[in-house]
């Protein structure tokens, strides 16, 4: 499974650190967050239950980091994939790559993303939330560049019910993943751009 590293603030993650939020993800995935012990996660590393208390704090603080990590990269290579570029549907083109990419790479943390929120402490969830509504406005924006007359709130539902398409992967992913990126690909964008789908009557 591909890296979860960290946002820009935190850096690179130490490797043992790394291989530890990539097997909690699996099982996160597979047996929901309360469905997996500290033990579990120490075990599919190699290292025993309270050897992994010199890491993480606690089963909460791996999938808090695991989800702010989530949002802080979602969030920053939006932000680098977009600048410069001038607004329109190249921008939105950009933003569907991205998003098919981070989705047929990281089906776990697609799964955890929707599921598990709920499970985080409270300041964690609000931070998460936040990073969240940021990229859904670098969205929203693009939407808006590349389809003109579109208002904000319909661009952010725009948003979302694309997140939504391609956040479908663990589930659709059954083509190989060339093929669903270029059926997610078309299929964002399509619902996105097609003459009408984004005005608004009455």
């Amino acid at each position: 499974m591909p890296s979860t590293a960290a946002g820009p603030k935190t850096g690179p993650i130490a490797p043992r650190r790394q291989q530890i939020l990539d097997a909690a993800a699996e099982l996160f995935a597979q047996h929901g967050f309360r469905g997996v012990s500290i033990y579990d996660i120490g075990g599919a590393v190699g290292i025993s239950g309270p050897a992994l208390y010199r890491h993480f704090a606690n089963k909460e603080a791996v999938l808090a980091e695991m989800l702010v990590g989530i949002s802080e990269r979602l969030l920053r290579v939006a932000q680098e994939r977009v600048a410069g570029t001038e607004p329109g549907e190249g921008t939105l083109r950009k933003l569907v790559d991205w998003h098919v990419e981070f989705a047929l790479d990281n089906p776990a943390l697609i799964t955890i993303q929707f599921r598990d929120l709920e499970n985080l402490a409270e300041s964690e969830r609000r931070k998460v939330r936040r990073l969240q509504r940021g990229y859904v406005e670098i969205w929203a924006d693009a939407i808006r560049a590349a389809v003109p007359g579109t208002d904000e709130p319909t661009a952010r539902s725009a948003a979302h019910a694309a997140f939504g398409l391609i956040n479908s992967t663990p589930h659709s992913a059954r083509l190989g993943r060339e093929a669903t990126g270029v059926l997610l690909r078309s299929m964002a964008l399509g619902a996105l751009l097609a003459p009408g789908a984004l005005s608004r009557s009455g």
